[in-house]
């Protein structure tokens, strides 16, 4: 956790490229001393006197002796990440060359930087608003083109400004209703109620619509799991390998070859579906590491979001899995090893395709595998996944929305009930506040410590 926010005019450095070997590593230095720090390790040009958003090749030296020759970024207060004077030295990637220039560094008298403090500085120099920021963390760690999208559209500022022209308009008309109280006895009105009316329903549209974007924002940032349940040879790890075009899982004609779960992610465009190729359940036969493989296959199908029942067409066993009927709703039910027995099958029921809420495929021979991705994609986005809008990722952005909605709720309540002016200010500075939470314009230090050390220490 970082420590109490006390002072934020020292000088930090940190490596900002990932650690091990590389081909380069990029130390980076923020503060009032950073480019007098930097400057006294790098005797090839004065940088204090050399321009922002300039490069500069030369030998680093500590105590006249060379550590390697680096590229130099310089940028100045305030153009700058951090809104501080910057420097980032690109040197080679070997850790032993990266930790001599930290050292050095930390020697001059700069400090090693916290997780996510050069982010933080940023925040607090009004480069970036809160959410802004949670967004560079979430653009790090992206790892699908959704995720990525979704990211950099809230990093440029998209979902901040939707409410922030939201809190402008409300800050507006709250100052109206606060004149009102303070000409209480006059009885005029200065906020236009029609106005006003319209502006809360507009603003009961906007946070339902941002509430109902994060069931895809959630699926977007963290995937989606999907159990795959079945009987013993019903093809689980066949399907498993063939969705991921890679022998994964192990394949035999033996029942109960699966004992424990298996898991391994599927990209779908742009969505992460985590598989668990879960053993085939059956009746106990009194092996005790079966039963336990069907008990975690019971688990991760109750855990799921998504349920894949597999059967076996060619099967005459009753593939019935009571227990399922409790997640119907998340079921997809797949009927599997229709290349060997669609004739027969056909002649017993007439018609392919009454199998309810569900498909038939051949894991094995790659038939209906597609259409089967498409099922999966479509159980949950609804819609093409339109990531220039915005969309809500974030539990912290959800939970104050949530309280943001309440709030507008009451307004609404009170207008249309005419409960009295100062009645209705407290709503609206509940729903200011909440509204601030989300952007940074209302925080504290402990908030700011949980939010930024979930961030990599060079960022």
């Amino acid at each position: 956790m970082l420590g109490k926010l006390t002072d934020w005019n020292d000088t930090i450095v940190a490596l900002a490229t990932p650690q091990g070997v590389g081909a380069i590593g990029v130390v980076r230095v923020s503060g009032l001393e950073a480019i007098h720090i930097v400057n006294s390790l790098f005797p090839s040009k004065d940088l204090v006197a050399q321009p922002s958003h300039t490069l500069h090749v030369g030998l680093l030296k500590q105590d006249k002796v060379a550590i390697d020759q680096v590229v130099v970024s310089l940028y100045k207060s305030p153009a700058s990440y951090t809104g501080e004077d910057v420097v980032e030295i690109s040197s080679h990637g070997s850790p032993f060359i990266l930790e001599k220039i930290i050292a050095a560094i930390a020697a001059k008298g700069a400090r090693l930087a916290k997780p996510g403090e050069f982010t933080q500085r940023a925040f607090l120099n009004g480069k970036l608003d809160l959410a802004q920021a949670e967004a560079v963390a979430d653009l790090i760690i992206s790892n699908t083109e959704a995720s990525r999208k979704t990211a950099l559209q809230n990093i440029r500022g998209g979902f901040s400004q939707v409410l922030k022209e939201l809190r402008d308009q409300l800050l507006s008309f709250s100052a109206l209703i606060e004149l009102e109280l303070d000409f209480s006895q006059e009885d005029v009105e200065f906020a236009d109620r029609k106005q006003f009316y319209e502006l809360i329903e507009k603003a009961k549209q906007i946070t339902q619509d941002l509430l109902s974007s994060f069931s895809l924002g959630n699926v977007i940032k963290n995937g989606v799991s999907v159990a795959i349940i079945g009987k013993p040879n019903a093809g689980k790890s066949t399907l498993l390998n063939t969705l991921l075009n890679e022998n994964r899982a192990i394949v035999s004609e033996i029942a109960g070859t699966t004992r424990d779960t298996i898991e391994e992610v599927l990209n779908i465009d742009g969505i992460l579906f985590r598989l668990i190729d879960t053993a085939g359940i059956r009746h106990s036969k009194g092996d005790v590491i079966e039963d336990i493989g069907m008990s975690r296959a019971k688990q991760n199908a109750e855990q799921a979001d998504i349920i894949i029942h597999l059967t076996d067409i060619t099967s005459e066993d009753d593939d019935t899995i009571d227990w399922l009927d409790n997640f119907k709703d998340n079921v997809i039910e797949v009927a599997n090893k229709f290349d060997s027995a669609w004739n027969d099958y056909i002649n017993k029921k007439g018609n392919v395709v009454d199998l309810a809420d569900g498909i038939y495929i051949s894991a094995k021979e790659n038939v209906g595998i597609d259409a089967l991705k498409k099922i999966l994609y479509e159980k949950v986005v609804d819609g093409t996944v339109n990531t220039e809008s915005t969309i809500v990722t974030n539990a912290r952005h959800y939970e104050a929305l949530r309280l943001v909605n309440e709030a507008v709720e009451d307004i609404l309540n009170g207008l249309n009930n005419n409960i009295p002016a100062d009645l209705i200010a407290l709503d609206i500075r509940r729903c200011l506040h909440y509204l601030g939470e989300i952007t940074g314009e209302i925080t504290n230090e402990d908030q700011l410590d949980y939010i930024f050390s979930k961030f990599c220490i060079g960022k």
